[in-house]
């Protein structure tokens, strides 16, 4: 929209009548600037500036913590301390979402909220300390959802756990990515050997049986 406009679109613009804006001007309470030829032109920028300044994002920012087990939640704190003095030393208005689970499990209480919400459009900025504390597979479809629904994501530490330094992974609180790892892995065997076993093999149920000891 222009700034400078003649009589008749300032007054549409303003919802009031011709003759009301030559009466402001004559009582001084507007002054129209005027072109090389002698014409009015009215700023709007300054008889409606809220035309010309996009709204504040009121959006919030989540920050999302994660641990594999209940016998890490020492870890868990940790991790949200981090994201908490983060944010605070933005001067970012946060919440923390937290989940006790693997990162293979999508129906975490925190996971779900989280979704639900950056669909609602509410959040803005999405905070984590590595990529897989959102999900072990998967948060690629959680980061494109982000794109589409314009919330900035922000992962403190780029790259994967296992690239991380002994002083990263303490200062984000974290297990060990060969523990969590492991679990994870536990995981996707307990899922296919409910198939496996349906089928009476045993020598499916042998291979199955191996695996879990190699990995445990």
């Amino acid at each position: 929209m222009n700034r400078l406009v003649p009589i008749g679109k300032a007054a549409e613009v303003l919802g009031v009548s011709i003759p009301t804006l030559r009466r402001w001007e004559a009582e001084g309470r507007i002054s129209p600037e005027r072109t090389s030829s002698g014409h009015r032109r009215y700023d709007l920028a300054a008889l409606k500036p809220e035309l010309f300044h996009a709204p504040s994002d009121t959006r919030r920012t989540l920050a999302y913590a994660r641990v594999s087990s209940h016998d890490e939640k020492e870890d868990l704190e940790r991790q949200k301390q981090v994201l908490e003095m983060y944010c605070a030393r933005q001067g970012w208005a946060f919440e923390i979402l937290s989940d006790l689970g693997s990162g293979m499990n999508y129906q975490k209480k925190g996971l779900k909220k989280l979704i639900e919400v950056i669909l609602e459009g509410s959040v803005g900025r999405l905070v984590l300390t590595h990529k897989d504390r959102l999900l072990r597979f998967g948060a690629e479809l959680i980061f494109a959802i982000c794109e589409a629904k314009e919330v900035e994501v922000v992962i403190l530490n780029q790259g994967s756990r296992s690239d991380a330094s002994p002083a990263q992974q303490g200062e984000d609180a974290d297990t060990s990515f060969e523990e969590d790892l492991a679990r994870d892995v536990l995981e996707i065997i307990t899922v296919f050997s409910a198939r496996l076993y349906g089928c009476r093999s045993r020598k499916n149920k042998k291979l199955l049986e191996n695996l879990k000891k190699a990995v445990e």
